[in-house]
Formats: structure tokens, sequence, C-alpha cells
């Protein structure tokens, strides 16, 4: 799991670089940083969703899934996690750059092709790439959200790694379908929380996990139907 282990290292160094610089960058700075951050995760997210094989299955899964997400009240969840965390750190926005950078690390193609490509083939490449580009983010998430963003790498760490440990057991399983179709539901995983950085939309991307674990299941409906 080098992969992951550098993308791990990568959140972290650049979250402590954030943090001790965020003290020197201005309010109005840091709220401009975080909405030109939005605009380039949202851009992101929209250049993955086009990739969907089938637009009716990414509208079903995303709307079911969401609809789950929502009765199950996943984000709620999540940011009640970081509150825990917060107390540590009180008049810190803990809880808010916990949740966010973890969404924003986890939910994405890379989070899970990357995991699986070093675990068939050995090659890490992609893994290295998000770490750059995740380290940038974690930059200056941190600078304004703090030393939340930091903690963000014990769920990547778990998300990535299982994703890895299940593809050494099932070498197989994952078509090119299925990592087309996953890719696309991140994009729009990935835009709603552009939405929500450039503080024009909150629609609770945490509430959206759950479209991942039913994707499987939509495939192979819509195979045995078509």
């Amino acid at each position: 799991m080098i992969g992951t282990l550098i993308n791990v290292a990568s959140i972290l160094l650049f979250s402590l670089a954030g943090t001790l610089i965020g003290s020197r960058i201005g309010e109005e700075m840091k709220n401009y940083l975080m909405k030109v951050l939005g605009l380039v995760v949202f851009i992101i997210g929209t250049d993955m969703a086009p990739k969907t094989s089938n637009f009716a299955i990414l509208t079903l899964t995303v709307l079911t899934g969401s609809a789950t997400g929502n009765l199950l009240r996943i984000e709620e969840r999540l940011e009640k996690i970081g509150i825990r965390i917060e107390k540590r750190f009180e008049g810190s926005r803990f809880a808010e750059g916990f949740v966010t950078s973890t969404l924003l690390f986890c939910v994405g193609s890379l989070a899970v092709i990357g995991p699986i490509q070093e675990a068939l083939t050995g090659d890490y490449t992609l893994l290295v790439t998000k770490a750059m580009l995740d380290g940038i983010a974690s930059l200056a998430l941190s600078s304004a959200l703090g030393i939340g963003v930091a903690f963000s790498s014990i769920p990547v760490f778990l998300y990535q790694s299982s994703f890895y440990l299940t593809a050494l057991e099932v070498k197989n399983l994952a078509s090119e379908m299925l990592i087309a179709e996953l890719t696309a539901t991140g994009g729009v995983m990935i835009a709603a929380i552009g939405l929500k950085l450039m503080e024009l939309a909150d629609l609770k991307a945490g509430n959206m996990l759950p479209p991942l674990l039913v994707l499987p299941a939509y495939i192979n409906l819509f195979s045995l139907i078509f």
C-alpha cells in the first residue's frame, strides 16, 4: 500500500503547513481561496460525471442512493464524529475541516481506482497523482479550516486500504463498466462538494455516499433488462 501511504503523508504534511501559515492569511483571502478551490473541484466533478456509459444508471443511482443517505443522516453522523474531536480544539473549525476534506479526498475515482490498480499491478502512479492533488487541496483547506483537515488522513487510509485489500481477494470483479460508473457517480458527488465550497448550494454530499454501494446492483439490473 505504498501509494496510499504516500497519499496520507501528503495530506498530513500539507495540512500542517497550511495550519501554520493560516494565521498569516486574512479572512477575506481565506474565503476567496475556498471559493476558488470550490470552482476547481466543481470542474473536476463535471469532467468525471459524463464518463458514464448510461445516464439512466447514473441518475437512478444518485437519486435512490442520496435518498437513502438522507434517511440515514450520514452527513450529520460524520459531522458528529468531527464535533466529538473538536472539543479538544475549542474555537476552531475542526468539524467542518474534517468532514469537508474527508469527503473531498475519499469520494472520487482516484480513491477507488488507484488502490485497485496498485493491488492488481503494483503500479501506484495514480495514487502519487492523487497525493499531489490532495496535498494542494490540504494546504488551501487547512489554511482556512484548521487542523481538522489533517485528521482526514485517517479515513482516507482506511477507505483506500479497504479497496486495496478487497482487490487482492477479488481481482476479476472490477469490470470496465463498473469503474466508468464509479467515476461518473463520484463526479456528481465531487461537483456537489464544489458547489458547497463556493457557497452556492448545500447538497450534503455526505448523504450521497450510498450510491457507491448500490451501483453494482443497478449495473446488473440494467444488463439483464437491456
